[in-house]
């Protein structure tokens, strides 16, 4: 397989849990074992649309059983003879040489994956700021002559990146340290939030400059936390953000914040 690899170094690696997460975007090659109409193939795949029932293949890191997981889309790019190529998108831990297993089996002719490139892994895609580890390795070599920081920025992005497409809630500047020492976060340290949370959801704590905090996990949906003045609305998992960053403005050694 080839395609978007992120990789995160230092304490950006607390972020990837969020892209184990996400959804990916694949390109496949399959190849079909025997000659197939077009219009067959392709109303197959169709099919294969939506939640479907999955078990992971024998060469797996996961246990054999059944789960259910999400086809957001699958669109076919080219169909020649025996090769399918086909863009998919889909949610994390979907098995894409599985899915070419099975619309053989659907057509009774057969099919393995022949190739496979990861196209997006959450808010990371192909075209955006994707580098080849030759564009690294000179990169690196460049900054470590001039020490000009811009040629670090073009493969080192903030942390902040991996968070994008993850719900968040933006807080006061009074609560960013308690949170930082692990306390939960409360009502009364809300500023803002964005739509989409659900209780039980992982979200991304952020301060009023868009810096990120903390992972954590809502105990309530967002319309719940805008009608709350008082109680817990997430439960700190994983702090990113340096104790000691803003000022110290709590008293006492308390559980939220």
């Amino acid at each position: 397989m080839t395609g978007v690899l992120p990789v995160a170094l230092e304490d950006a690696t607390k972020t990837i849990q969020v892209l184990l997460e996400a959804g990916k975007e694949y390109v496949c090659l399959m190849k079909l074992h025997s000659d197939v109409p077009e219009d067959r193939v392709r109303e197959v795949l169709a099919e294969f649309q939506g939640k479907i029932y999955q078990r992971p293949p024998a060469r797996a890191s996961v246990k054999r059983r059944v789960r259910i997981r999400k086809v957001y889309y699958l669109d076919v790019l080219e169909i020649e003879g025996r090769n399918v190529l086909f863009r998919i998108g889909c949610q994390a831990g979907t098995y894409i040489r599985k899915i070419c297993h099975d619309v053989g089996e659907v057509l009774g002719c057969g099919a393995h994956m022949q190739e496979l490139r990861r196209t997006r892994s959450g808010p990371f895609t192909e075209d955006e700021k994707s580098v080849t580890l030759h564009d690294v390795v000179y990169l690196h070599s460049k900054w470590q002559e001039t020490g000009e920081l811009e040629y670090l920025r073009r493969f080192i992005l903030p942390m902040e990146k991996t968070l994008e497409i993850t719900p968040k809630i933006y807080v006061r500047d009074s609560a960013v340290d308690a949170l930082c020492h692990g306390a939960h976060l409360t009502a009364p340290g809300v500023v803002s939030l964005e739509a989409g949370i659900t209780n039980g959801s992982t979200v991304a704590l952020f301060t009023l400059k868009g810096e990120a905090i903390s992972l954590a996990t809502a105990t309530a949906s967002t319309k719940e936390i805008l009608e709350m003045n008082h109680g817990i609305v997430a439960r700190n998992n994983r702090v990113l953000m340096p104790r000691g960053t803003y000022p110290r403005m709590w008293r006492s050694k308390t559980s939220s914040a």
